[in-house]
């Protein structure tokens, strides 16, 4: 299934680099994944005042972009430095639904987009989440399968808040993108599960 989680190889291909900068500073993969969280409850933040600035909303593409790379450093520092732990495992899954949470629910301060259409894709994101967990209770492999996993939604609210700043008639469309996207989420859930239970 087409998902932007596919281009994930290459991109930490194009991460080693930074990779063992960060290794020689003795910055752990824990640690990386604590900064990840902080840094979405930042992107969240940014959203709720960008009603009185909207600049910050700017900070939305950017800030998703920055947090996919440490989604992605931390989970190299853990495999390539043999940093794996209970701990990092419990830090990875909770980090995610919270800043899901952090930066999806905040989207509400937004016009013309209706509360209860980002509650539900907040919702359904979080139990995307669970659905990856839970397939690596059943299989022993957490599954990321597409569509509109954590990347694919990464790449709609940054790309529509990049919009938004120099178009706000985007949030016209808001409730039909975030429906469709809750729709996708679905069948990605359905598909995780599905996958784990082969």
């Amino acid at each position: 299934m087409l998902s932007v989680y596919k281009i994930k190889p290459a991109f930490q291909k194009l991460l080693m680099p930074l990779l063992k900068v960060l290794f020689k500073m003795k910055v752990t993969a824990n640690q990386i994944t604590i900064a990840a969280v902080f840094l979405s409850i930042g992107i969240g933040v940014s959203i709720v005042f960008s009603k009185d600035y909207p600049f910050l909303i700017l900070l939305v593409p950017i800030g998703y972009l920055l947090r996919m790379t440490l989604n992605a450093l931390d989970g190299m520092m853990a495999t390539h430095y043999n940093m794996k732990s209970k701990l990092g495992e419990v830090l990875n899954e909770l980090g995610d639904v919270i800043s899901d949470s952090f930066i999806i629910f905040p989207l509400m301060v937004l016009p013309n987009v209706n509360p209860i259409v980002l509650l539900v894709f907040g919702v359904l994101a979080i139990i995307n989440e669970f659905t990856g967990i839970l397939a690596k209770v059943i299989s022993q492999e957490r599954r990321c399968d597409g569509p509109m996993g954590k990347s694919d939604r990464a790449l709609v609210i940054g790309l529509f808040c990049l919009i938004f700043y120099f178009w706000e008639g985007i949030s016209l469309y808001g409730n039909w993108i975030f429906s469709i996207s809750s729709a996708l989420v679905i069948v990605s859930s359905v598909f995780r599960i599905k996958n784990a239970l082969k």
